[in-house]
């Protein structure tokens, strides 16, 4: 049996059992080039998030509603990244497994990696819609081909053409610019302009949500556009979801 985390994310309270989102953090910040911390942040959310509503006016709609189960964060080797992202796939894959959907909080961009890996198995038609303000598709960065630089081009090796959709982007080298808008990827950079459109081209599929911040903080998880449950657990992503499968940022 998984027992609660001691200190659970606002409104995380359900048991494993009854949810139907399970909330999990990794904790990993190995390949951060900039500024490292990030591997503080799920406890950090934990307890910040007691300051917030469950309930939000503008979406009517109330995160105690959605049944999410807080398992707390994963116990991860810092100098090890294969090894971490090999036991976050099998924590993903472990609750794919049992008909829910994994929600993570790193950590780095690269925690997403084994999460999609897990997904894209579970559902094949997997996309992924990725909101960042880097396009993350290098092919290696400082010799490493696993790095937070290069996740989006190894979901990429993952899923191919046409399956990946980038929102917000706003950086990076003239190589992945021009790789993506050579076709691998639907780029929209700068804004939001088109998620609507795409949102509504990929109802009733299974999404995969990293959304990644400057800090290098990121949640995601996977749903389908047409389930409402899970649709309301994408307001913890900082996303507006509607009813139908409509998309905006909040």
């Amino acid at each position: 049996m998984w027992n609660r985390n001691v200190e659970t994310f606002l409104g995380c309270d359900n048991t494993y059992e009854e949810s139907h989102i399970v909330l999990v953090g990794a904790p990993f910040d190995s390949t951060t080039s900039y500024r490292p911390g990030t591997r503080f942040a799920a406890r950090t959310m934990r307890a910040e998030s007691y300051g917030l509503e469950t309930y939000s006016p503008y979406q009517e709609l109330d995160r105690e509603d959605a049944r999410v189960f807080d398992g707390g964060d994963l116990e991860l080797p810092f100098g090890d990244t294969e090894r971490a992202l090999a036991m976050i796939g099998e924590r993903a894959e472990t609750i794919l497994h049992s008909g829910k959907l994994p929600f993570l909080i790193g950590g780095e961009h690269l925690v997403s990696l084994p999460a999609i890996e897990a997904a894209a198995k579970w559902y094949p038609d997997l996309s992924i819609i990725h909101f960042d303000a880097h396009t993350d598709l290098r092919v290696e960065y400082l010799g490493n081909k696993l790095s937070h630089a290069t996740v989006i081009r190894r979901a990429w090796d993952l899923l191919g053409d046409g399956r990946i959709h980038q929102f917000g982007i706003r950086s990076g080298e003239r190589a992945e610019w021009q790789w993506a808008r050579a076709g691998h990827t639907d780029l929209h950079p700068f804004t939001f302009a088109g998620l609507s459109d795409v949102i509504a081209g990929l109802h009733g599929r299974p999404v995969y949500l990293p959304r990644y911040g400057n800090a290098g903080g990121r949640w995601c998880h996977v749903h389908r556009t047409d389930e409402g449950s899970t649709l309301r657990c994408a307001w913890m992503q900082g996303c507006r979801m509607r009813h139908g499968g409509a998309i905006a940022a909040a």
